[in-house]
């Protein structure tokens, strides 16, 4: 027991020695490292990183090849196919022919078939015995006391009885001058009446010819004469001359030239088939034909420059030659030359049996059904168509919309026609 102690003893001993003399070398050694820099550390012994091992790329398959486009199929024989059999059409009957009433002869149809009677012996007035068929037929027509000459010389001063055997049956008083307010008419620096009632100006050209009218049995063809003062894009102009074209026979009216206006002397130059006629102007101041076909008959309405002309069975013509007075030249600025009066004519028409397709400035005007192009409500509505309806001379149905179909050759040139 006591040499166990001593034992342990012993050990502490050597124990405590041995610790003070590690804290002495320690000490030491780190005043030591204070003053020695501390050693760079060995590198460690690093093997190289071994190169990475290629990655064994597989190899892209290559693109498949584009696939070439496929030869086009070799178009199949095709069998022709057998045509079909016609079928049996049985032929169809030609339509019917519409039943087309005979058009009266024009002696049977106009209004103005009828043979003069003595006057009544009470009133004075003028009668008329009507030979038209119809309601009128066989009946008599008395003039009434306001108006009792069919002719009265004095135009200005009296109306004119216009005794009428067609379906109006009747004996009316009506001025037998035109009245260029009414429908058909034709006045001024071309302005129109047309059959719709629309009024509308037609502008033409100086020293040319148009169709104002042109069916298959009628053509009226107007000459227009103008003037283009300074610094004016179009002509003034007026129309100087008719011509009228049926059947086989041309009856042309113009209005002469004069240099200077007056009311008493007469300027009118009437042809018939290039023969200049003269109207008279005494007894019944009228020029007449029979064609064998219709009587034309061309009348004084006054004392000097104003007629009516009638074709039976087509058209009742008013006409008036009339100046550019000094007052109209000054309001609208035409600038016309001094020595020129520039004679022109105010026209009323009035026509019988045109058909549904008349062409013509003036003439489709009267169509059934038909619609004016012009602008309404404005000061001067425009009508175009100078290409459509020049013709090459004034006494010639041909242009590009006329449909006169009678045989026809032109009739020579007339004199009296003024290029202006």
């Amino acid at each position: 027991m006591g040499k166990s102690l001593i034992l342990v003893a012993f050990l502490l001993v050597l124990v405590s020695i041995g610790a003070t003399t590690v804290g002495a070398d320690d000490y030491k050694k780190s005043d030591d490292n204070k003053n020695t820099p501390a050693p760079v550390p060995t590198p460690k012994d690093q093997k190289p990183a071994p190169a990475p091992v290629p990655k064994e790329e597989k190899p892209k398959p290559a693109p498949a090849p584009k696939e070439e486009p496929k030869p086009a199929p070799a178009p199949k024989e095709e069998k022709p196919k057998p045509a079909p059999a016609p079928k049996e059409e049985k032929p169809k009957p030609a339509p019917a022919p519409k039943e087309e009433k005979p058009k009266p002869s024009p002696a049977d149809a106009d209004a103005t078939n009828y043979d003069d009677l003595t006057p009544d012996p009470k009133s004075g007035c003028e009668r008329a015995f009507c030979k038209s068929k119809g309601a009128c037929s066989y009946k008599t027509l008395t003039c009434p006391a306001e108006c009792p000459e069919r002719k009265p010389k004095k135009n200005k001063k009296s109306k004119g009885c216009f005794i009428n055997c067609g379906s109006k049956c009747e004996a009316t008083c009506k001025w037998r001058r035109p009245q260029c307010n009414g429908y058909g008419s034709l006045c001024y620096d071309p302005r129109f009446v047309g059959g719709d009632g629309v009024m509308f100006y037609f502008h033409g050209g100086k020293g040319r010819d148009f169709a104002l009218v042109s069916d298959t049995n009628l053509q009226i063809n107007a000459h227009f004469i103008g003037n283009r003062p300074n610094g004016r894009k179009r002509d003034y102009t007026w129309v100087q001359a008719l011509s009228v074209i049926f059947d086989s026979d041309t009856l042309v009216l113009s209005a002469k030239k004069v240099n200077q206006w007056d009311d008493s002397v007469d300027v009118l130059l009437v042809k018939w088939n290039g023969e200049e006629i003269t109207v008279p102007f005494t007894g019944d101041a009228e020029w007449k034909t029979d064609t064998g076909v219709r009587q034309v008959v061309v009348e004084r309405t006054d004392d000097t420059n104003t007629v009516r002309v009638t074709i039976t069975g087509l058209v009742e013509i008013d006409m008036k030659a009339v100046p550019i007075t000094k007052q109209d030249d000054k309001a609208h600025n035409y600038q016309l030359p001094s020595n020129d009066a520039f004679a022109h004519f105010e026209t009323q028409f009035r026509f019988s049996n045109l058909s549904d397709n008349v062409e013509g400035i003036l003439g489709k005007t009267y169509r059934p059904g038909y619609v004016s192009p012009v602008k309404r409500g404005i000061a001067m509505p425009l009508m175009g168509g100078e290409d459509k309806y020049e013709t090459p001379s004034l006494t010639s149905p041909r242009c590009k919309l006329c449909i006169f179909q009678t045989p026809f050759e032109s009739a020579p040139p007339s004199t009296g026609i003024s290029q202006y």
